[in-house]
């Protein structure tokens, strides 16, 4: 774990504190144990944990600078990612997090509980139908979401969650400058602009990775998000 505090201060310059780590070595063990049972993600060794899940959500706050959300959605969070590693380095956020598959919306569930996480809310339920929720829609500061969509489809996903001067952030691996080209008429449509596409550079990780930042300029007209599957059926 000095190793992940020594890269998380060297590429995001956030200092770590000993409760933090302790709550990240739990995290951790957790889900390595739980992954031996159902299958939560993919990368099931502490390198790849720390490098592809904790400092690859650390990086969104490339994205904020300074100033971090004080609420904040994760769309398909699965396993708790980014959602739960943000909450751990910016304890007074309000967070969100939003998953189909009940397994992983149960494990997030028991680590919001097991690591004492103030104002966080776990939802099963579909991005398309939290999207027309009024206690949820344009609502948050930030909308967020990690290999969920590709972008047109996850622009329909993450803009009615986010009020109008908020922002969507989508982490992308190496067609994201291309997946921006294809959304350009979705963030049209959904009241979105481009703002800017960070570049991830993430230690051992060869793959390119980037960091889509949308500005909501305009509020989503009604219809929008579609019903469930349509957005992944018919992208805008």
């Amino acid at each position: 774990m000095q190793k992940l505090a020594e890269n998380t201060k060297k590429l995001f310059n956030i200092q770590l504190t000993e409760t933090q780590i302790d709550a990240l070595i739990i995290f951790e063990r957790e889900l390595i144990e739980w992954n031996k049972k159902i299958s939560l993600t993919a990368i099931r060794d502490a390198e790849g944990i720390r490098t592809k899940h904790f400092l690859d959500s650390f990086s969104c706050a490339l994205a904020w600078g300074d100033e971090a959300p004080k609420t904040l959605i994760d769309i398909g969070v699965g396993a708790g990612f980014p959602g739960i590693p943000l909450k751990i380095i910016y304890p007074e956020m309000k967070l969100t997090l939003v998953e189909s598959v009940a397994k992983k919306a149960k494990f997030c569930q028991m680590m919001v509980e097991i690591l004492a996480l103030k104002d966080v809310t776990v939802v099963t339920t579909r991005a398309e139908k939290i999207g027309q929720d009024p206690e949820h829609r344009e609502s948050y500061d930030w909308a967020i979401a990690r290999a969920v969509a590709n972008l047109p489809v996850l622009s329909e996903y993450l803009l009615p969650l986010v009020k109008v001067g908020g922002k969507m952030l989508a982490q992308k691996g190496e067609r994201g400058r291309a997946e921006t080209q294809d959304a350009e008429n979705a963030l049209q449509i959904l009241g979105g602009e481009l703002q800017q596409i960070i570049p991830v550079t993430l230690p051992s990780v060869v793959e390119e990775r980037y960091l889509i930042l949308v500005d909501k300029i305009s509020a989503t007209p009604s219809q929008y998000p579609r019903r469930e599957g349509i957005p992944a059926k018919r992208a805008l």
